[in-house]
């Protein structure tokens, strides 16, 4: 894991195309803009993992819903 200090609006790139901003600095909170292109996924961890509790779920219980739940989920992405 690379380790990187910025101070409020200072930024970094991943790549040549993902800009990575600091936007606030509030307690221990930090607030982030994030400049990528659309085709790039951002997804918090703490969704993806519930989302993907919610497939182990839906496969366990009911495999047959298992096709509605994904079609429902990439909907959203799009």
């Amino acid at each position: 894991m690379l380790v990187i200090s910025r101070k409020s609006s200072e930024s970094f790139l991943i790549g040549d195309d993902i800009r990575i901003t600091i936007l606030e600095i509030s307690g221990d909170k930090v607030k982030i803009g994030i400049e990528a292109p659309k085709n790039v996924n951002i997804v918090r961890t703490e969704v993806l993992e519930t989302i993907n509790a919610n497939i182990d779920a839906v496969s366990a219980a009911n495999p047959q819903q298992l096709d509605l739940l994904k079609n429902i989920i990439k909907r959203n992405k799009d």
